[in-house]
């Protein structure tokens, strides 16, 4: 296919680039000083229009020691929590980066919204359906730009499934496979945010699985999930003698681990359309299976990856028919320039100081976590159940 699939992305850098004002500086606080703050900071210090006032962490210490390490001076920390920061009307906030454990999500968003001050929320969207909800009535309230960090969606590759979709060469959407994983890759590196309940509130799930269901939902125009049957597992998490921990912690890590390393679901969206989805850490497989798109008029096949990474695992490929014959096409792959990261924290500044629509928008991101809530739900009580969204 022509070079033409990257006129939307080069359209976005160059609007980005033009808008640039480096002398109107957005005043940005980071909330949660942890591993993915890292890459936030390091992109909004590659923006001339962006000044880092202020950073807070539950943990003493840890916000200071963070900026330190980037070497930001001159950026306020001394706080106990988010609200303290939040409550500082000398810092003359324009926007946050919340980059806490899923569990204070919720709670650090809704504060941020209601002290008017824009919000770049890393994913997931947050642990419960109830609690998205919350999140969103605060963001309507305060009237402020409210993006969820799902940086994929920036990549050319992941945009180019939607304007195969878009284009009508598939037909009628009928069918979805999706997902992706890691043969061993439970994130204990990064310490033990990621699998104790207390922190994370879901695994697997939210951590890899919110991106490949929206890889697909958001090229089909995001349905309304309606009914979620669905299943999730621990075997490796809980198992002290499982090989991805180090040695001496992999008692220690078995005995915190508390959400889940394996999912699975099948999910009735509006449209007549079924999503087949799995997910894992881990699992005594190299790959689920690549993502598939079946219309009426031709199939996608969308290559895995090893470790989900944000984009394809290969060229796609279309198959169809052409003048009678069957055939694919193959679509190859797009080497992008720009970085992911840099291009989300670009994306959402430029919301905040041009007043424009949220890159990523919570009104999406909902049905996503309906989803992910469904999936829970369905799995506590071994059946299927019904999704449910409230008016916002």
């Amino acid at each position: 296919m022509a070079d033409k699939s990257m006129d939307g992305l080069n359209s976005f850098t160059a609007e980005s680039e033009k808008s640039v004002d480096a002398g109107r500086k957005l005043r940005v606080a980071i909330i949660g000083c942890g591993w993915i703050a890292g890459s936030h900071i390091k992109s909004y210090l590659a923006q001339p229009d962006v000044e880092i006032v202020a950073g807070a962490d539950l943990i003493p210490g840890k916000a200071a020691a963070f900026f330190a390490k980037y070497g930001v001076e001159n950026v306020k920390t001394d706080y106990a929590n988010d609200e303290e920061l939040l409550a500082d009307k000398s810092l003359k906030l324009d926007a946050v980066s919340i980059c806490t454990y899923n569990r204070q999500h919720a709670p650090c968003a809704i504060h941020a919204l209601n002290a008017g001050v824009n919000v770049l929320l890393e994913k997931p969207f947050t642990v419960t359906l109830e609690e998205a909800v919350e999140v969103m009535k605060a963001e309507k309230k305060s009237g402020k730009v409210l993006s969820i960090g799902f940086q994929p969606r920036l990549d050319a590759n992941m945009q180019m499934i939607g304007k195969i979709v878009r284009s009508g060469e598939l037909g009628q959407i009928y069918y979805i496979q999706t997902g992706g994983g890691r043969r061993r890759g439970i994130p204990t590196p990064f310490g033990t945010t990621f699998i104790e309940d207390a922190t994370a509130g879901l695994g697997a799930l939210a951590d890899i699985g919110c991106y490949s269901l929206d890889m697909v939902l958001n090229a089909i125009g995001y349905p309304k999930p309606l009914t979620v049957s669905g299943y999730k597992s621990a075997f490796f998490g809980t198992d002290p003698n499982y090989i991805g921990y180090r040695e001496d912690k992999r008692a220690e890590y078995a005995s915190k681990f508390g959400v889940d390393d394996f999912a699975a679901a099948f999910i009735r969206l509006e449209g007549g359309i079924v999503l087949d989805f799995r997910i894992a850490w881990a699992m005594n497989m190299d790959t689920p299976g690549d993502t598939i798109i079946l219309g009426t008029k031709g199939g996608l096949r969308i290559p895995s990856t090893e470790c989900w990474n944000g984009t394809v695992g290969g060229p796609m490929k279309i198959y169809h028919e052409v003048a009678g014959n069957q055939v694919e096409t193959e679509i190859p792959v797009i080497k992008m320039k720009e970085g992911l990261f840099d291009l989300k924290i670009r994306s959402f500044i430029d919301a905040c100081k041009n007043g424009t629509p949220a890159p990523v928008p919570s009104s999406q991101i909902l049905y996503n976590q309906a989803i992910l809530d469904g999936i829970a739900r369905s799995a506590r009580e071994g059946r299927e159940v019904e999704i449910k969204i409230p008016e916002i």
